[in-house]
């Protein structure tokens, strides 16, 4: 569950900069800005960068306590919601991982099995 943003809407440093001079070198020279404004410009666009930083931690660390958190469900026996909108019940037998996720497959007896079950799709542990 990575969350990050796109790469094409990510401003960096360097770009504002460039913008904070454009801004300067387009003032009017007899109505310069305010020394407090562009302190708070700068202020406001690291504070930004820091949330969209810490965003990205953010998802990072779900996204490793959602393996964790699956690999302890292997051997246990769980309820899940299928597809279909019914309930299953069976042993997570095995964990795959589909794009950084984990996947569960449950042993639901008689030689069925179901598949690519999401950790959201658990509904009990037992």
């Amino acid at each position: 569950m990575a969350t990050s943003t796109d790469a094409v809407t990510q401003i960096g440093i360097q770009d504002f900069l460039k913008i904070l001079v454009a801004q300067l070198g387009n003032q009017d020279p007899l109505k310069p800005m305010d020394n407090t404004e562009f302190v708070t410009q700068l202020a406001q666009f690291t504070s930004l960068q820091q949330t969209q930083e810490m965003n990205d931690k953010l998802g990072s660390l779900l996204t490793a306590q959602a393996s964790m958190q699956s690999v302890g469900l292997l051997g246990k026996t769980v309820d899940v919601r299928t597809e279909t909108g019914a309930t299953a019940n069976g042993r997570v037998t095995a964990l795959s991982f589909t794009s950084g996720s984990p996947r569960l497959t449950v042993d639901a007896g008689n030689g069925r099995f179901v598949t690519d079950i999401s950790l959201a799709e658990v509904t009990a542990v037992k």
